[in-house]
């Protein structure tokens, strides 16, 4: 009997030291070690792109192969030492420590009455709760990386001058901050918008009660998973939901796409993408015909001429 006990307590222990039901003050989240969603949807751990030495904290799906990440800590700052773990201090803030080396990642300033947990909820959503109130101090789903989750929003405030926008991959295997960024424009209704940088990228139409004009994917046959609200105040919201999938995501890619991308039960089945084609692009008509020695001539209804092109 004793031996038995023994052996449960210790499988508890194992169980107990790999996954976490939450980060607390006195049990952070070491290298090796993962937090879930009660459901099991999602995990928050410490992973290696293209199995370097480099390691980031993020959140992916659980039970999807290959592993796909949603959401990431500390894009521009990877952890080298082994000893590397993720805390939440008394007050709130959570902590990223490359061992010995210091603080690297930080949510930044919190106020906790007298004690708080960071848990990550079955919407993919990293939360950071104050015990005593339950008032949630922080979460992922305002500090967005490349992806969108099911009832995340990009927006804007133009009183506080606020941005909620995405922000892409450098590279696949690289999830430092690339050339890309998606984001809504302010102007009333909204139009989806992509910069490479500071230049325009690719523009939809503007809304249109329950979706994008301008788009010939969003056909009468489009489901459409976006919702927009602007106010009169100067800020909007651009929701997205997909309620009939479990598995759901919203990605702008490397390359400057947005695509959807829904779960079957075995793959991912991607399901919107803009820019359509390159001819979407901006500027990018204007560089074929240029090297094509044409031209447009907006006094002549936009007809193409041939003559020289002069910069």
């Amino acid at each position: 009997m004793g031996m038995t006990r023994f052996a449960c307590f210790l499988l508890f222990t194992l169980l107990l030291s790999f996954s976490y039901a939450a980060i607390t003050p006195m049990n952070p989240l070491s290298l090796g070690q993962t937090l879930s969603s009660s459901n099991e949807v999602y995990e928050l751990g410490f992973f290696s792109p293209n199995k370097s030495h480099n390691q980031y904290v993020g959140i992916w799906f659980k039970d999807t192969i290959p592993r796909v990440v949603v959401w990431v800590a500390n894009r521009e700052k990877p952890v080298t030492d082994s000893t590397a773990n993720l805390a939440i201090s008394r007050n709130g803030s959570l902590l990223l420590f490359n061992g010995k080396h210091g603080i690297v990642w930080s949510s930044g300033v919190a106020f906790a009455s007298s004690g708080c947990r960071a848990e990550i909820l079955d919407s993919g959503n990293l939360v950071v709760i104050d015990i005593v109130s339950g008032r949630t101090l922080w979460q992922s789903f305002e500090h967005l990386g490349d992806t969108m989750l099911h009832s995340s929003s990009l927006m804007y405030n133009l009183a506080t001058n606020e941005k909620r926008v995405l922000t892409s991959w450098k590279s696949y295997t690289d999830p430092s901050a690339g050339d890309f960024v998606g984001e809504i424009t302010s102007q009333v209704p909204s139009q989806g918008f992509i910069r490479r940088g500071s230049t325009p990228y690719w523009r939809s139409g503007p809304w249109a009660k329950t979706r994008f004009t301008g788009l010939p994917v969003m056909d009468g046959s489009f489901t459409d998973p976006f919702s927009l609200h602007q106010d009169v105040n100067g800020s909007g919201y651009l929701s997205y939901f997909q309620r009939n999938y479990r598995l759901t995501r919203l990605i702008l890619t490397s390359e400057g796409s947005i695509k959807i991308f829904r779960h079957n039960g075995k793959d991912w089945e991607p399901y919107f993408e803009v820019p359509a084609n390159s001819c979407d692009i901006y500027g990018y008509l204007q560089s074929v015909n240029a090297s094509k020695g044409l031209f447009l001539n907006p006094l002549r209804s936009g007809k193409e001429e041939t003559g020289l092109v002069v910069a």
